[in-house]
């Protein structure tokens, strides 16, 4: 059993710690929408009953208008962790798996306690007739490389070619549609796309991602997950949320972005990658700057193998911004 991995969001840990009570602290430790949707109403027959056919049915197709996926249906899952873990089921034992990294490690996670060799590459020609599956996450966290749909239909012919398959992981792809494959992937039989819907909603609580691939990988997932897998509350959310106005939640996310970069620009703090979910900063004292964050309640995320890395979520106001600023200006930390 390899040990668990420390994400972003402990702040109930953080404040056990530093000190506070969780509601005190501004928690910038996460890449989702600090501010949440409004909730539709839901059905009291949602709460009542297990989840109806045609509650699944709603949910699949709002989500294959939302994300242009055409007929091809994405499977609804309870969170794209819940799948992340079938993943080995899906590769022969004894092919090596590539991860394009660093990157989200709950992947090298699932495959290392399956008994499978990884590999971290950061370039396709990188990708061998020895790996049964590749993971790209497009844009990646917490670096914010991206890679063409172009280019990763290549990877997908080229893994099939060797009788592999390609993952994509566009957890963060709602702000930046143009970078997505969601529309190719029932063509591509060996192409499997994982969307999360938490995060750009900003109800990562609900725990419902979606899985958009051929129908034999969707049916092998449906299987091992069993029935009944996503609340029918979710599948109400999500069929609402999805088939409504998303414009202004880019516009609020992508203007949180620009609060939270003017912030950092302004502490002298240098700028390496993201998305517009989390900025990830590169300072030779991260770990210092980590913890005096703590002590002033504000919990960002350190990363053990980059030391010199930390990912920044966004405020949800400009309240957060100046309450950052205020902290960062107070660090002198050279």
């Amino acid at each position: 059993m390899t040990a668990p991995i420390v994400h972003g969001g402990g702040v109930t840990e953080a404040a056990a710690v530093f000190g506070g009570r969780p509601e005190d602290w501004l928690d910038l430790s996460t890449g989702i929408n600090p501010n949440p949707v409004a909730l539709p109403d839901v059905p009291i027959q949602a709460w009542h009953r297990l989840p109806d056919r045609h509650l699944v049915d709603s949910a699949r197709n709002a989500a294959a208008r939302y994300y242009r996926s055409d007929d091809s249906l994405p499977l609804p899952v309870p969170g794209t962790q819940s799948v992340i873990q079938l993943l080995p089921r899906l590769v022969a034992p004894g092919r090596r798996i590539a991860i394009f990294g660093p990157t989200y490690g709950e992947y090298a996670r699932a495959f290392t306690g399956a008994g499978f060799a990884i590999d971290e590459i950061s370039a396709t020609d990188q990708l061998t007739p020895d790996h049964g599956l590749a993971v790209l996450v497009n844009p990646n966290n917490p670096t914010g490389r991206t890679f063409s749909p172009t280019d990763i239909l290549d990877m997908a012919r080229r893994m099939k070619a060797n009788g592999g398959l390609l993952l994509v992981d566009e957890a963060f792809g709602d702000t930046e549609p143009q970078l997505s494959v969601a529309a190719q992937a029932a063509g591509h039989d060996t192409l499997i796309v994982f969307r999360s819907f938490g995060k750009f909603f900003g109800l990562a609580g609900l725990r419902l991602g979606f899985v958009i691939a051929a129908e034999p990988v969707l049916s092998a997932f449906q299987e091992w997950l069993g029935p009944w897998a996503v609340s029918g509350p979710a599948l109400v959310m999500a069929t609402e949320l999805m088939g409504g106005d998303t414009q202004a939640i880019r516009s609020l996310i992508l203007a949180r972005k620009q609060g939270l970069e003017a912030v950092l620009r302004q502490a002298g703090l240098t700028i390496t990658g993201g998305t517009p979910l989390f900025t990830l900063i590169e300072h030779k004292r991260a770990s210092d700057l980590h913890e005096y964050l703590c002590r002033g309640w504000i919990l960002t995320r350190k990363f053990a193998y980059a030391p010199s890395w930390l990912r920044i979520g966004l405020a949800p106001d400009a309240a957060g911004d100046t309450r950052l600023a205020d902290a960062l200006r107070s660090a002198h930390l050279a």
